[in-house]
């Protein structure tokens, strides 16, 4: 239960260094899909 508790810690503390990264990618690929729907109309 400890090995599981530590390693959910180390998960939180992984995403917390790269939240910032992972919501720029997210925006960069919802801009391309925008791009091309909107390319297609």
């Amino acid at each position: 239960m400890q090995m599981l508790q530590y390693s959910y810690r180390g998960l939180d503390l992984l995403v917390r260094l790269n939240w910032d990264r992972l919501l720029f990618t997210g925006a960069l690929m919802m801009s391309l899909i925008l791009g091309a729907w909107l390319a297609t109309m």
